[in-house]
């Protein structure tokens, strides 16, 4: 069963909350709500998220400072955050999301075709990270003469096969992303994030071509865990 992502909802005004869950439950993954900074910053202690979706304008801990304590954590600092705000400043005031570490900074009233379009693009990239963590682990397995569970009595060459036709599937869907990135003209975030993801999985095809025999190759071609 393919697990679900995560999208951290975070508001002061459960009608917005209640709205946003409108526009993404078309995406059927896991909507998570938060009222304030304060608890969003606690549910990003235990749960990992594909995307959050912050509100600017709330009171005590405002979006700002909400982002500030989520890029500053080495857990969470990674996880794209799109602003969303009832008011525009100007150029100034959408700088200043960016420079807090948003990847997008959308003002109400917003397209909820384009906010949904948007939060699907890092879903996929989310579920993308997440197989090619699992190719990664199922190789050190290999190379640390462990046991993937249910192939205990597979041979060595059986299991590199699994693991090359494994990672060959998202390879396939990352370029295809990759593409659908390009046609729309993607955020450059977005688009960043997707080459990165292309560059860890070259790395690991060069690691499992390594371990064909014949090729001479070792534990030293592992890619990093990073």
């Amino acid at each position: 069963m393919v697990q679900k992502a995560k999208i951290l909802l975070v508001d002061d005004r459960p009608e917005n909350l209640l709205a946003l869950e409108a526009i993404l439950s078309a995406l059927d993954q896991t909507l998570v709500r938060a009222s304030s900074g304060e608890e969003a910053l606690k549910a990003l202690l235990t749960d990992d998220f594909a995307v959050i979706l912050l509100d600017v304008q709330m009171p005590g801990m405002d979006g700002f400072e909400t982002a500030a304590h989520i890029k500053r954590r080495e857990r969470t600092r990674d996880i794209p955050i799109i602003f969303l705000t009832a008011i525009n400043h100007g150029p100034h005031h959408t700088f200043r999301g960016y420079a807090a570490g948003a990847v997008d900074y959308i003002s109400k009233p917003f397209d909820p075709w384009v906010l949904r379009a948007k939060v699907s693009v890092f879903v996929e990239l989310y579920m993308k990270n997440c197989q090619l963590r699992e190719q990664a682990a199922l190789l050190r397995l290999q190379l640390e003469g462990g046991v993937h569970p249910g192939a205990d009595e597979r041979e060595p060459a059986g299991l590199l096969a699994e693991l090359s036709a494994r990672l060959a599937a998202v390879e396939e869907q990352a370029e295809a992303l990759s593409k659908q990135l390009d046609d729309e003209s993607a955020d450059a975030a977005a688009v960043a994030t997707a080459a990165h993801l292309e560059r860890k999985l070259t790395g690991l095809r060069r690691a499992l071509d390594a371990l064909e025999p014949g090729t001479g190759g070792s534990a030293t071609a592992l890619p990093s865990r990073n």
